[in-house]
């Protein structure tokens, strides 16, 4: 969504295609982060009651987004967000644009024209320019060798809160799929770690230390 909001803000007409389904949630509520408030709420309350609270108030705020085509998936956003990673869209402006016709959602993209795009509800555009939002995945695998600490997609196999140390003094940060949050879990536990090991006499010749982080 912050591609197409740059892109209309330089006189761009963007065609956004939205595949799958997607919470959006605006940036503040009651003048504070949203994600500030989910994090706090989430300590006092369980898990479905804040993401019932957090889609209360972005319904609320920035109305039915199934009705401009961006479909809430079933699964609350944070719920969502700790099962599978996918971190939900916070509405820095897009949300207003697409309402009024500026920013056009479209279902998906059936097939790519000699110039332009048709798509799957049988429109056909001349197109300039086509931006592929595929997302990363950790190509950890592909360069880390002899390390069985990490799973086939490049994830560690010991499951959050304790999948930051590896053995031979491997640490990993940003791999637990809960965010800022998460990675600062990681950094913390990692720093405690290696303050415990540490001796003011030692010597440090033969030790390594390897932050990975995902990206």
């Amino acid at each position: 969504m912050e591609v197409s909001l740059d892109l209309c803000r330089y006189n761009a007409i963007p065609y956004m295609a939205v595949r799958n389904t997607v919470h959006v949630l605006p940036r503040e509520m009651f003048g504070f982060s949203t994600f500030g408030i989910a994090m706090a709420l989430i300590k006092w309350f369980p898990l479905w009651l804040v993401d019932k609270f957090l889609l209360l108030v972005a319904n609320f705020i920035l109305g039915n987004t199934d009705q401009v085509g961006l479909r809430r998936p079933k699964t609350g956003p944070i719920e969502l967000k700790n099962v599978t990673g996918k971190t939900p869209v916070l509405d820095v402006g897009a949300l207003s644009l697409i309402k009024s016709g500026e920013i056009k959602v479209m279902e998906g993209v059936k097939e790519i024209t000699g110039n332009g795009a048709k798509f799957m509800d049988g429109q056909e555009r001349e197109i300039d320019s086509i931006i592929l939002a595929t997302g990363y995945k950790s190509n950890v695998p592909t360069w880390l060798k002899g390390c069985d600490f990490f799973n086939k997609d490049g994830m560690p196999k010991t499951p959050f809160p304790n999948g930051w140390k590896a053995e031979k003094g491997l640490y990993t940060v940003g791999f637990t799929r809960r965010g800022l949050l998460g990675t600062a879990s990681d950094a913390v536990k990692i720093a405690r770690d290696i303050a415990r090991q540490w001796r003011p006499n030692d010597s440090c010749s033969n030790s390594h230390v390897i932050l990975l982080k995902e990206t």
